[in-house]
């Protein structure tokens, strides 16, 4: 895991530019950010990712072999 430190307006870029994370603000310990990726690559919140990966791992063993 790479871990980085960043200030409020910079970014991190990911894949020659093809993503990019910019720190958009921070307020207590909340860090808003920003992430900019094409529209064929999903980006979710971790809870969100969880969740579908739940649902496709349920609507697998519903299908009928």
């Amino acid at each position: 895991m790479l871990v980085l430190t960043r200030k409020v307006g910079e970014a991190i870029v990911i894949n020659n530019g093809e993503i990019t994370i910019k720190i958009q603000s921070t307020r207590g310990q909340t860090v808003r950010i920003a992430v900019d990726a094409p529209k064929d690559c999903p980006v979710d919140r971790e809870e969100i990712h969880e969740l579908k990966q739940q649902a496709r791992a349920n609507a697998q063993v519903a299908q009928p072999r």
